[in-house]
């Protein structure tokens, strides 16, 4: 069978659907692939790329259509690639089927199958074709990058001979794939970045990236597993919420990037005309939702405006694009993994398995039905379960653990003491006179030691110097009160243990004193 990619004909979309190395790993499945001609030219790969990889380049669509079984693409095919669909031939691509009707009707009259790639559910043996993600984590990353080029400023704080200057305030509305993408490159640009999401237990993702979460006062909260990875539609009050804290925040932010969406319905709007009104000059509005209709409500799609009070607001829904080699690259891939799970015997032959939910999921059209929308996977997506919290105890079970973890503390101690007297019992039966004397001092020492290192305090030491310090004055005072025994060989161990203690005490005054010099102004 063969693998068709055709040139793509929205405005302004620069991606291909193959490159050459994904050609060489699709051929190695069995396939023959070919290409329109300039089909990768806008994304950096040449015809003459395309051939050394072994793949046809053919000159027209419409041949390149009719000499094909499977066809991919990336943008949703129009209404003249529809019609050029034939029965039995496979079309793979981004495909918007809850807005599609008409695409959907088209194709399972021309007898196709239609594979969507943003219908990838999103499980974890699914990952490596979830172009939705793939594409996401372009955007978010190109979003920061947008947003730095409309800024005034620097986004890290720096100290110069001409002033100082403060660091950009970023808030990132969503931490799904692109908000998390737009947060580490925020954070790496040295921005004081905070971040929101409905999902409560993203926020350990957040914060493990440098960000703030942005919590609110509110009880509800909404489980990833139950809405496939994704958010769904919050309560009223919930809302309400959300926005009061973003008024609250919108006069301190210098960009905010919204990224905010919800499966197959219109995007929420999250950024109020008010709150755009209450930012400063200067600032910037990234719109990653602008497609669906914007989170920001004076996002105009496809756009680049400037308020009266001065704040740019972003609305392209091109940001892969705009990255097209690194885009298609991804892209290529995912579709390449697709075709590896439709192609289990590696023998270039399509084998469209619908109980396997990964390929039933994404599939929209097939032996002349429409089967949109999918059933729910049998395995969930993947997401951290709500902590379960125990009911606090009452004053009298409290009392009671108290009670029961003195005795067991008592019990410890008694034992361990009568432990201790049977050998110091045992010990004093039978051996010398002069060893009694010193063993007591090191026992007294062992205990006295003890007591003194764990109060140390570390204001004017890391914990390890104090520490160490200490003990070594514990064996400075041991070592002086052993110097005057008569034994030889107990006076030259003494004098050691001072030699010794003394270097360290001393070093470690020293290494503090470099340290403490280093915070000292000029």
């Amino acid at each position: 069978m063969k693998i068709g990619v055709p040139k793509e004909v929205s405005e302004g979309e620069a991606r291909v659907a193959m490159t050459p190395d994904s050609a060489a790993q699709l051929q190695k499945l069995g396939y023959d692939c070919a290409i329109e001609s300039g089909a990768g030219r806008l994304a950096g790969f040449a015809d003459a790329d395309y051939k050394a990889a072994g793949v046809e380049v053919v000159k027209t669509a419409a041949a390149l259509w009719k000499g094909s079984d499977i066809i991919a693409k990336v943008r949703p095919a129009t209404g003249t690639e529809l019609k050029r669909l034939v029965k039995g031939q496979t079309l793979i691509s981004f495909f918007d089927p809850s807005g599609n009707d008409a695409g959907m009707e088209a194709a399972r009259k021309s007898g196709a199958s239609v594979i969507a790639m943003e219908m990838v559910p999103r499980i974890s043996r699914a990952q490596k074709m979830d172009a939705l993600s793939s594409m996401a984590n372009i955007a978010g990353y190109r979003a920061v990058i947008e947003a730095g080029g409309n800024f005034g400023r620097f986004f890290t704080g720096q100290i110069t001979a001409a002033g100082k200057v403060p660091p950009a305030r970023v808030l990132v509305i969503g931490a799904g794939v692109a908000g998390l993408a737009a947060i580490g490159t925020s954070t790496s640009l040295g921005a004081v970045t905070l971040a929101f999401d409905v999902r409560p237990e993203v926020a350990e993702q957040v914060e493990s990236m440098g960000a703030e979460f942005v919590y609110l006062d509110f009880d509800e909260a909404q489980d990833g597993a139950a809405t496939g990875g994704y958010a769904s539609v919050s309560s009223p009050e919930f809302r309400e919420a959300q926005l009061a804290k973003f008024r609250e925040l919108a006069p301190d932010i210098d960009i905010v990037i919204t990224t905010a969406l919800i499966p197959n319905r219109e995007a929420p709007e999250l950024w109020t005309e008010d709150m755009v009104k209450a930012m400063k000059p200067g600032s910037v509005i990234v719109d990653l939702a602008a497609e669906k209709g914007g989170n920001c409500k004076l996002t105009v799609k496809d756009e680049k405006i400037v308020t009266e009070n001065g704040v740019t607001i972003i609305g392209y829904t091109d940001f892969p694009s705009r990255m097209a080699a690194q885009a298609s690259s991804l892209y290529a891939t995912n579709i390449r993994h697709m075709m590896a799970d439709l192609t289990p015997e590696k023998d270039g032959q399509i084998h469209h398995d619908m109980d396997d939910d990964v390929i039933r999921g994404a599939t929209v059209v097939h032996a002349g039905e429409i089967t949109y929308p999918p059933p729910p996977p049998k395995v969930q997506a993947i997401a951290a379960k709500p902590k379960q919290t125990a009911p606090a105890p009452t004053a009298a079970e409290r009392k009671a653990q108290e009670l029961a973890l003195f005795r067991k503390q008592t019990k410890t101690q008694a034992t361990l003491l009568a432990i201790g007297a049977a050998i110091m019992l045992l010990i004093g039966a039978f051996a010398p006179e002069s060893f009694m004397s010193h063993f007591i001092v090191f026992v007294l020492a062992c205990f006295i030691g003890f007591s003194v290192i764990w109060g140390v305090s570390h204001s004017l030491h890391t914990p390890l110097m104090a520490v160490t310090n200490a003990i070594s004055g514990i064996i400075i005072l041991g070592a002086l009160l052993q110097v005057g025994s008569g034994s030889w060989l107990v006076v030259l161990l003494a004098a050691v243990s001072v030699f010794i203690a003394s270097i360290n005490i001393v070093g470690g005054f020293l290494v503090t004193r470099r340290m403490l010099a280093m915070f000292q102004k000029s």
